[in-house]
């Protein structure tokens, strides 16, 4: 039998490698004869970079650049074959990046990510992704864009620099002279749009810290400066899929890096050849910190149980905690969840290895010896 093990992250616990290689544990202790194969995945958010590197024998490229409130930082993106960078928005604009008390996404900008992408651009990548998840920001790449050479006016001429509450008085947008930019990819773990109540500003907003107040004035400021990019440049990308994505950063590879933005987990899959490796497994097994509707949204174990269906493979999750929406559950043949009856979720977050390993054994049991129980 062939087990291929390809989970996300447990945000805030184990990497994508470490859940994968604790599954592969546990399912060894039940069946030592089995070929484990372990494909680490991600979806764009945190973990997307290194899930990526790691596959092809990427290596690590350092630059300076400032975080969401214009620190000077540390921050470093993926090198593949001198001609693919992977870079994650959030190591440059990423709430990790701040304290609870410094959230504000009135203040917060996304200028650091363009200083990453030019970076990558100057080494001669011909082509970038750039994962869009853990955004600190609600700029609509504002701030990237001013990296570029974009220039933003307001009443009387006047140049709008950090402040995003001034966008609400968005007049003109000037381009920059000379821009070489390579291919970029936006990989979107959420298909929001940039504006309404489905957007980047409602949806995520309140986590960043905004106030009612600060999303109405967010909002506006979105409005407008969507408004303006379309006169200006003859296209609108508000309601194109993902454009809400990391604070509407989605939206500002669209309009001022001419990039595509694709489903982050599709984007991965594609660049790990995860479809290849599934053909040859027997039984997939995937999981992540939380399995509920948003899963349904492009998340790692619903792409990875929709391709392994695809190809006639049987599915299998391993969760933290997981819902019982019908929806849910039934794209797996099994769910073994980490958190059940007798375990609360504080216990479960802090033995997180140990139970990863015993709920891989249980799976392997019920499931796999001699064919499955059940």
């Amino acid at each position: 039998m062939t087990v291929l093990i390809a989970p996300d992250k447990f945000k805030g616990s184990l990497s994508a490698r470490e859940v994968s290689e604790n599954i592969a544990l546990g399912i060894r202790d039940v069946l030592p004869d089995a070929k484990i194969e372990t494909m680490p995945m991600a979806d764009g958010g945190e973990g997307t970079a290194t899930v990526i590197s790691d596959a092809l024998g990427g290596e690590w490229v350092h630059c300076k650049a400032h975080d969401p409130i214009g620190r000077v930082i540390d921050c470093r993106y993926a090198i593949i074959a001198r001609s693919l960078a992977v870079i994650e928005m959030s190591e440059a604009a990423g709430l990790q990046r701040l304290k609870e008390n410094e959230r504000d996404p009135l203040r917060t900008t996304t200028f650091g990510v363009g200083e990453m992408l030019l970076h990558a651009a100057r080494r001669g990548v011909t082509k970038i992704i750039v994962g869009l998840g853990g955004s600190a920001t609600n700029d609509g790449g504002f701030g990237m864009a001013r990296t570029f050479g974009f220039r933003f006016f307001g009443e009387s001429d006047v140049q709008l620099r950090a402040a995003i509450a001034k966008l609400c008085e968005l007049r003109r947008i000037e381009k920059p002279r000379t821009l070489s930019l390579p291919s970029i990819v936006g990989a979107a773990d959420v298909t929001i749009p940039l504006l309404g109540k489905r957007g980047a500003t409602e949806t995520f907003g309140p986590q960043k810290g905004a106030t009612r107040q600060k999303l109405d004035i967010l909002e506006r400021a979105l409005t407008r400066l969507a408004d303006v990019a379309e006169k200006e440049f003859r296209f609108d990308h508000r309601n194109h899929f993902g454009a809400g994505a990391a604070g509407g950063l989605g939206f500002g590879l669209l309009t001022f890096a001419g990039a595509v933005l694709k489903p982050g987990f599709d984007v991965v899959a594609e660049a790990v050849g995860l479809e290849s490796k599934m053909k040859d497994a027997d039984v997939v097994i995937t999981g992540e910190g939380a399995l509920d509707l948003q899963t349904l949204e492009g998340k790692v174990p619903a792409g990875v149980a929709r391709l392994a269906r695809k190809l006639g493979k049987r599915v299998f999750a391993i969760p933290g905690r997981a819902s019982e929406e019908r929806e849910v559950r039934e794209l797996f043949q099994g769910v073994v969840p980490l958190v059940e009856a007798g375990i609360s979720e504080r216990q479960a977050i802090a033995d997180i290895p140990v139970l990863l390993r015993k709920r891989a054994s249980t799976l392997a049991r019920d499931f796999l010896v001699d064919g499955g129980a059940r």
